[in-house]
């Protein structure tokens, strides 16, 4: 991919997209962190009622994903990711923006999220209006065994 990223190009992904997703987790997430799904996680969650999936592609070529699901009036991202050499370029807030928009199409009124204490995309979510509701203590397992807290973000879909 070059240097500057045309235009974000979102789509909704199936269970024929997951090894494009796996890929991108393998890119995106570091494994120290403990953040990233199996393939056979992601087709569980895929399978429930409510759980949409959005794939955005630059030039034809997938850069990044956001998972979600709708339950009740709320929508909850289980999972955001993007290529390291598309980020801080738009495709991050392109996804949540969709999450956001898919939500309130099913009639939500607040979006949900947890993400890694330290995490880069904490400032994305702040950017896009979320705000800190909670820490999950030891929430994420490392390679190593270590334990990583998790952040609560919530925002209401206007």
């Amino acid at each position: 991919m070059s240097t500057t990223l045309n235009i974000v190009e979102l789509c909704t992904g199936t269970t024929s997209d997951l090894p494009v997703i796996d890929t991108i987790m393998q890119r995106a997430f570091d494994p120290r962190f403990g953040e990233g799904w199996t393939r056979g996680q992601c087709l569980g969650i895929m399978a429930m009622p409510g759980v949409f999936l959005t794939i955005a592609r630059v030039n034809g070529q997938a850069v990044g994903f956001a998972m979600a699901r709708t339950v009740m009036d709320e929508v909850e991202l289980l999972l955001l990711a993007t290529m390291p050499d598309a980020r801080r370029r738009g495709v991050g807030r392109a996804l949540v923006n969709a999450v956001i928009s898919t939500g309130r199409e099913h009639g939500a009124i607040r979006v949900h999220l947890e993400v890694r204490a330290g995490n880069d995309a904490i400032k994305l979510y702040q950017d896009a209006g979320f705000a800190k509701i909670g820490e999950r203590r030891g929430y994420y397992r490392g390679a190593t065994g270590q334990l990583f807290d998790a952040l609560t973000f919530s925002r209401a879909i206007k």
